[in-house]
């Protein structure tokens, strides 16, 4: 009897100790908890065990361990047991402990573990031959065995409960969400990405809607991106006015909770303002996950109940709590991809728009480093020297332009000053190898360093302006201006002679009469006659030269006037041995025109084509005429010997001439310089020696009325 009554009181010592030794860890957790939450739930489990362990103690365990006979009154005190589960059941409803399914779930696990290593040794204990004799190295080993079995058998015995008992269909979307989240990162698209997560948290927690709410550029505060309901559709909401301030830097609170977000009840949204109170309870999130990366909360992830209306367990929490990490990176990797993006297509559209300005200028431009490659080409050089842009890149310039161009580079290229080059001959293709049969151009070059922002030099910029048309038109200018000058010399020449060219030839006529019977006096009369009619013809051809009087113009066919100038000078050709190929199109559009005027052109152009091939014995004249776009192109072209390079510049002048003496004045062309210009046209000249001269002219071709 006495061994029972020590036994009761080791017994009754051991029961109240254990709950004073539990109530004393609770109260040490709740000093030392900082969210409010968990306080609450810790000072209820705390007063529960006090309220009920303390009275008990007090009345009963402590008297009938000090060996007093417990009385009623004293048994009464057991009462005082029934506020621990109380208390407990209070919190649990009323501070979300419900992690006791958890707990439930790993006692199921353990519980089962235990079993099955107690069968495992019971299995081996019987397969002994001698089971009342077992060495102490039998029972070592059986103990190593359990040991080394028990966990193991416990991880895959929760492994299958999660999978067929306590998860089922949402088990193998728990284990695929981290994976996810972990690829998440890869996913540039930020709609898409967050899209994802909410489909994927929906289906693993089977919560009824989530959301997702994203920092502000200026960072002052947060804005509702996105909001998933059950079937992965977008979420409408009521109230569009959110105060979302109570999203805040987390601090010490791993994470934000609503108990009750339809009303105003819950510790933590008590002492809020009304409008946040209504903001809470329209988006009706009971969980707000903070997404922090590298110390920057850039999101918050916002999480309701189960569809069921239950919380999250602690296991559930800490896997959003997981999950917000990657969400975090993810919304990071998406925004600088944004943003480099964003720079990127902005630095292209600044390149297209440099890239397109140089393009549109109408000169050249280059640019090449420290060692004279090429960097840049645009379209208008390309087709200065018939370089492609992809063959000029990378070489040096010297590879690409002349030799005497590439001696001016290469004598400026330490230089740092801006240089202006005039007139410099460049020929079309010459990096092909065939620059001797290309056109030439002249181009005015300018050579400038290429310095960066900081002032370093960082190459050069040539620029290449064509001014062939410039000097063409410069010389034409010179020409006309020429010409007005000498024809209005020509013009006072001409009056101020013709008056005593008449009277020498009037008294030489009268002397002829006088001296018929002289023969000797009547050949020098004679030749004073022929001398003062070829003397009168210079003067006729000075005042045509001269002429600025109106001229009637009419629609005129060239064809015609080319046919008929022809048709007279053909006994001439005939003559002098030349053969005439007459390549007309048909029907050629009508110029406006004087066809004397014009006549008079073409017989100064088919007559010295035709004294030219009479000093080789004949030759070829071929006249072509074409269409030239809104033009009419009339070509005349000879076999002849050609003119001197140094001659084609001063044929137009006046009394230029290469003909022998008494063949010629150096007016004709003159003169059909003057009346081509009349018709509103243009006279060129090209000839190389030994291979003929060729005459081109250009007529505007008479527009047609359109008649509506």
């Amino acid at each position: 009897i006495e061994m029972r009554w020590l036994l009761d009181r080791a017994w009754l010592v051991l029961y109240a100790g254990s709950y004073l030794a539990g109530g004393a860890i609770l109260h040490l957790s709740f000093r030392r908890a900082d969210d409010p939450i968990i306080r609450q739930q810790l000072k209820w489990l705390r007063n529960g065990v006090f309220a009920g362990v303390l009275p008990f103690v007090a009345l009963y365990a402590a008297p009938f361990v000090l060996g007093l006979v417990p009385t009623p009154a004293m048994r009464l005190s057991v009462l005082f047991l029934a506020l621990v589960p109380l208390a407990w059941a209070y919190s649990i409803l009323r501070y979300r402990l419900m992690d006791v399914d958890i707990i439930f779930q790993q006692g199921y696990v353990y519980l089962l573990a235990t079993i099955a290593v107690l069968g495992i040794v019971s299995l081996l204990v019987l397969s002994l031959a001698r089971r009342d004799e077992l060495s102490p190295t039998a029972v070592v080993l059986l103990v190593l065995v359990a040991g080394f079995v028990f966990e193991p058998l416990r991880n895959w015995i929760q492994q299958q409960l999660d999978r067929y008992v306590f998860y089922k269909d949402r088990y193998d979307y728990r284990v695929t969400l981290v994976g996810f989240a972990r690829e998440l990162s890869s996913e540039m698209d930020l709609d898409r990405s967050l899209r994802g997560v909410g489909e994927r948290l929906v289906n693993t927690l089977q919560v009824s809607h989530v959301a997702f709410f994203l920092a502000d550029e200026e960072g002052s505060g947060f804005h509702l991106h996105s909001t998933l309901d059950r079937e992965g559709h977008p979420r409408t909401l009521n109230f569009s006015a959110l105060d979302l301030s109570f999203l805040s830097t987390p601090g010490q609170r791993p994470y934000l909770f609503f108990e009750s977000t339809r009303r105003a009840i819950d510790v933590v949204s008590r002492e809020m303002p009304a409008s946040v109170r209504t903001t809470i309870a329209e988006l009706d999130l009971t969980y707000y996950l903070p997404c922090v990366f590298r110390g920057r909360t850039l999101a918050w992830m916002g999480v309701s109940r189960t569809a069921k209306g239950d919380f999250l367990s602690s296991d559930d929490v800490e896997l959003l709590q997981t999950l917000s990490g990657y969400v975090a990176m993810a919304i990071e990797n998406a925004r600088l991809y944004s943003s480099l993006a964003a720079k990127a297509e902005q630095v292209e559209r600044l390149k297209e728009f440099s890239e397109n300005i140089v393009e549109s200028i109408n000169v050249g431009i280059l640019a090449a480093d420290l060692e004279d490659r090429v960097e840049s080409w645009n379209s208008r050089i390309e087709r200065l020297t018939g370089v492609p842009r992809h063959a000029a890149v990378g070489r040096k310039l010297s590879d690409l332009f002349p030799a005497e161009m590439a001696l001016h580079f290469d004598r400026l290229r330490a230089d740092n000053k801006v240089h202006q080059l005039y007139k410099i001959p460049l020929r079309h293709n010459a990096v092909n190898g065939n620059g001797d049969s290309g056109r030439e151009t002249l181009v005015n070059l300018a050579i400038a360093p290429l310095v960066t922002k900081d002032g370093q030099r960082i190459g050069r910029l040539v620029i290449i302006d064509d001014v062939t048309e410039r000097d063409e038109l410069e010389r034409r200018l010179v020409q006309a201006d020429k010409l007005s000058s000498i024809g209005l010399l020509a013009a006072g020449v001409a009056h101020e002679v013709n008056t005593p060219l008449a009277v020498i030839s009037t008294y030489a006529q009268m002397l002829a009469k006088q001296v018929h019977g002289d023969e000797q006096k009547s050949k020098l009369l004679d030749k004073i006659a022929k001398q003062t009619f070829r003397a009168s013809e210079i003067v006729n051809s000075l005042l045509n030269f001269s002429r600025t009087s109106s001229t009637d113009f009419t629609d005129l066919e060239l064809n015609r006037v080319l046919r008929e100038t022809l048709s007279l000078l053909e006994h001439q050709f005939e003559k002098a041995g030349v053969r005439v190929e007459a390549d007309l199109a048909e029907p050629l559009p009508a110029i406006r025109g004087n066809a004397g005027k014009l006549q008079q052109v073409f017989l100064n152009l088919f007559l010295n084509a035709r004294d030219a091939m009479s000093d080789v014995s004949g030759g070829t004249l071929r006249v072509t005429t074409v269409v030239n776009g809104p033009s009419v192109q009339v070509e005349i072209r000879d076999t002849g010997p050609g003119i001197a390079r140094d001659h084609l510049d001063r044929i137009f002048d006046p009394f230029f001439t290469t003909k022998t003496a008494r063949k010629g004045t150096g007016l004709g062309l003159s003169v059909t310089y003057g009346i081509v210009e009349e018709h509103g046209g243009s006279i060129e000249a090209d000839s190389r020696p030994g291979e003929g001269a060729v005459f081109r002219l250009e007529f505007p071709a008479v527009r047609k009325t359109v008649h509506a």
